[in-house]
């Protein structure tokens, strides 16, 4: 196995982690918003996890886009469906949806009410995932599966 078929395994298995990882964020920060209960060290731990788990991914996302076969800068890669995608619009979904994640666990640590926390993580976690569950459909690969 060579160094590009690694980080694309290490990618496409992480990406299981940061989904699951935000999806608890999001439905604790829903059940604190609505239930309004109180933001606990727990929330504040899974929202940070889900966090350094969404940079870890970018971070491995990059590493493979400097890899790929898929990204080239040609005058023929707004043309082609694919070579764009890769090339350009899957890396800005997903930087997008990492800025979300982080401007929601910033705007969190920033707000004194627990009802409040909850639901700067609920919206800014929500939207991220939409992001990223948008980018992946748009790759016409599987959400769950290789």
């Amino acid at each position: 196995m060579n160094f590009y078929t690694f980080v694309k395994m290490l990618h496409s298995g992480f990406r299981y982690v940061v989904f699951v990882m935000v999806l608890i964020a999001i439905v604790q920060a829903l059940l604190g918003w609505f239930g309004k209960k109180a933001y606990t060290e727990g929330n504040r731990k899974i929202n940070l996890f889900s966090m350094i788990a969404v940079h870890t991914q970018i971070l491995i996302g990059l590493l493979l886009y400097f890899l790929s076969p898929f990204v080239q800068f040609t005058s023929q890669t707004m043309k082609d469906d694919t070579t764009r995608y890769w090339t350009v619009e899957h890396i800005c979904m997903m930087i997008f949806a990492m800025i979300l994640v982080t401007i929601g666990h910033s705007r969190a640590k920033k707000i004194t009410t627990p009802e409040m926390k909850h639901r700067a993580i609920a919206i800014f976690y929500g939207l991220a995932l939409l992001v990223i569950v948008m980018a992946i459909v748009q790759s016409h690969r599987p959400l769950i599966g290789s």
